[in-house]
């Protein structure tokens, strides 16, 4: 027997997951399929240590699928992002140049989490709701489009009939590939060990990038730890050091991780464990095939820079969300999803290109690279005009 539904989500992260509250909470009837059950404590084995800093409208689009009264009460606020430059013979601030939320509004220009956190909210959420039927444990195994509907056959050999198939399966998307849509990766040489750390300065709630040869370490603020000023790291270098890195005991590892903050938070001290991810760029040929929208990082991948990457994967759900609600019965037509096409997938490219030149920049070797990015960093803070208009490109303002 076949199942009928108005959406059918493959993947169960956060993009996904969120996608399928927002359409849920708007009455459309939604299957939600991973082959994976979600990882909802931080102390379990399996679950994402990575942190999300959520940007103005990010926040938006969780509130209007009632996600973020859920969240609030978890999240940092970030009121400053803070550009620090230490390219020099040692690893000591040269340049260091703040950003400053309440040059372009009230608010702030983010709110911190850990990904784990917010799929335990998201998947309690998705239970209250009455059209949305979350399914772990079961995947995507094929599809057949038609022009009324597409037909998807699950891991379990169920068969289900939707109007609209999202593709938010990561980015070795089963989805992607059944469409036959291509995509170009760029390959750093890259890796990243995330972890969370406390320290003895306060954060202040200011998000702060160290750039040094081979990426940047990120350090983005998270709540007091054990009575502790507490921060979610992301440090990213070639591969072959971030495999040393991870390799080095607790000790040898957070005297490392401390040298390499320029001390901007004083001694670092691990709060979770280690996890190493790979770092690349990738970008889906189109985000749409016949009954098909791809999302999140089955259409793009980023390297962590600049919170950047889901909160494209959310403006991607915020885009598909508002043409869906404009026209309902249309959803998933040929229409709507060349809408779609047109709107996200330039955007897409244009910020996908950006970070990849931030990421260049950032892994700059050389002193004379090393000299031209501080002094980069000083030309971009200098100028109000487009300091400000950064700032607001960052938050998804398109001009």
């Amino acid at each position: 027997m076949r199942e009928q539904t108005d959406i059918l989500i493959a993947g169960g992260g956060v993009a996904g997951l969120t996608a399928a509250a927002a359409f849920g909470k708007a009455g459309f009837r939604v299957i939600c399929v991973d082959p994976s059950a979600p990882v909802i404590d931080g102390a379990a084995e399996g679950a994402d240590l990575r942190s999300t800093a959520f940007l103005q409208p990010a926040r938006d689009f969780l509130d209007q699928a009632g996600l973020w009264s859920r969240l609030a009460s978890y999240a940092t606020p970030l009121q400053i992002m803070r550009i620090v430059d230490a390219g020099g013979a040692d690893p000591i601030p040269r340049v260091t140049r703040d950003f400053d939320a309440s040059e372009i509004g009230d608010l702030p220009f983010g709110w911190n989490l850990p990904n784990w956190l917010i799929r335990r909210e998201v998947v309690a959420r998705l239970a209250e709701l009455p059209d949305v039927s979350f399914l772990p444990g079961t995947g995507f195994k094929s599809m057949l489009a038609r022009d009324e509907r597409a037909i998807v056959t699950l891991s379990d050999n169920t068969q289900v009939a939707a109007r609209l198939v999202i593709a938010a399966d990561g980015r070795d998307s089963a989805v992607r590939r059944a469409a036959r849509i291509g995509a170009t990766t760029i390959r750093y040489g890259q890796k990243a060990v995330v972890f969370a750390v406390t320290h003895p300065v306060p954060h202040g709630n200011i998000s702060t990038e160290v750039h040094r040869t081979g990426g940047p370490f990120t350090l983005v603020p998270l709540p007091d730890h054990e009575g502790k000023p507490c921060s979610a790291v992301v440090w990213m270098a070639p591969g072959p050091e971030i495999l040393r890195l991870a390799a080095l005991d607790d000790h040898a590892f957070e005297a490392e991780a401390t040298t390499r903050s320029a001390g901007v938070s004083g001694p670092l001290l691990l709060a979770t464990r280690r996890q190493v991810w790979p770092i690349i760029s990738q970008i889906a040929d189109r985000m749409t095939a016949q009954r098909v929208a791809l999302v999140a990082e089955a259409a793009h991948v980023l390297p962590p820079i600049g919170a950047q990457g889901l909160n494209m994967s959310l403006a991607d759900m915020d885009c598909l969300f508002e043409l869906a609600r404009a026209r309902p019965e249309a959803l998933g037509d040929a229409e709507m999803l060349a809408a779609f096409e047109r709107r996200r997938h330039p955007e897409v490219r244009l910020r996908v290109a950006g970070i990849d030149a931030l990421n260049r920049a950032s892994m700059a070797g050389s002193p004379l690279l090393c000299g031209l990015r501080a002094a980069g960093i000083r030309a971009l803070h200098g100028a109000t005009p487009v300091r400000r208009g950064l700032m607001k490109l960052g938050l998804g303002a398109s001009g």
